[in-house]
């Protein structure tokens, strides 16, 4: 291996699921060669200390990070990059798996486009032996094959905020806050100082994981951390010149994650459920940009009641179309 690896990857060792040992050997198995893995290992029970030994032993690209405490995913994260060799780092959770030639695609594509702050890629979901494309593949369609400056497709800000679905040169990697949901202001920050971007127009890694969300954040967070990670990105962008001409796009992704939280089953309790959706109507009204096109159709009908901050409305037309749909499966 190399002195710089082409890519380190940063793997924090939570095991809730036990795919750990899938993730690693995907890496492994990859054609191309040219990279490290920093496995970081907390005090958490969740962290699997055999698992990681054995693999720590395997394979000389495997390096063993180990933390004197439980300190959850973005503190874990941090602790990796700061100890990373590669010129681009990749963010990866143990119900990740690679397909094998995807780091090859990537060192293809990073020799083709030159050095980039950002390579975006794609990817899909797997659960209950059903696969779904990733929230991403349209915008990255339309950025096309060019490098380009993040401002220059602002549409990109309203992707989820996901770390996996990109390289990130070493240097330009941001610090992970603690809390839930800890990717959002991370990544905004990462595209928003991102000189040059680039596509790769394929799926790499497949999350096998019913949702998106990940199921551990630091000692102590709660899903309501979500309104401060955004408060954070939107922060960044007050602070980036020109970067207004994104804010319709990420406000429109901020209002769907709070909505994709609000009705996911077991994230947001029933006795906190109208304290949340009014945390989100607040929002809603301070960061609303001026001339605001809402979405149409049912989801536009969402945000009109948040923005009202009529709780008992859309909890009433949420049954409804609960109702609705059920009668139509009969």
């Amino acid at each position: 291996m190399a002195d710089e690896p082409l890519i380190t990857v940063v793997l924090p060792a939570y095991d809730q699921q036990k795919q750990l040992k899938d993730c690693l050997d995907s890496l492994l198995a990859q054609s191309f060669r040219d990279f490290e893995i920093l496995l970081v290992v907390d005090r958490s029970p969740q962290s699997p200390e055999r698992l990681v030994e054995a693999y720590e032993m395997r394979d000389p690209r495997i390096t063993v990070l180990r933390l004197d405490a439980a300190v959850g995913i973005g503190r874990s994260r941090n602790a990796g990059a700061a100890r990373a060799r590669g010129r681009y780092v990749l963010f990866l959770d143990s119900d990740h798996v690679v397909a094998e030639d995807a780091f090859r695609a990537m060192a293809d594509r990073l020799a083709e486009a030159g050095e980039v702050d950002v390579l975006l890629f794609g990817h899909n979901r797997e659960h209950g032996g059903r696969v779904w494309p990733g929230g991403a593949e349209g915008l990255l369609a339309e950025a096309g094959p060019e490098v380009f400056a993040a401002l220059d497709h602002p549409e990109l800000l309203g992707a989820p905020p996901l770390a996996w679905d990109r390289l990130l040169r070493r240097d330009v990697v941001p610090a992970f806050p603690d809390g839930h949901y800890e990717e959002v202001p991370a990544v905004h920050e990462a595209m928003l100082r991102a000189g040059r971007v680039a596509v790769l127009a394929r799926e790499c890694v497949t999350i096998r994981r019913r949702h998106t969300l990940h199921p551990t954040g630091s000692p102590g967070s709660s899903h309501f951390d979500v309104f401060e990670q955004y408060e954070q990105s939107f922060e960044l962008l007050g602070e980036r010149a020109g970067a207004e001409v994104a804010r319709p796009h990420l406000f429109t992704r901020m209002i769907r994650h709070y909505l994709f939280v609000f009705d996911l089953a077991g994230c947001v309790p029933r006795a906190e459920r109208p304290h949340f959706f009014h945390r989100a109507a607040e929002h809603y009204r301070r960061f609303v940009p001026d001339g605001y096109r809402k979405p149409e159709g049912r989801e536009g009908i969402k945000f009109s009641l948040l923005a009202s901050g009529a709780y008992a409305a859309f909890e009433v037309a949420k049954l409804s179309h609960i109702a609705r749909g059920a009668v139509a499966r009969r």
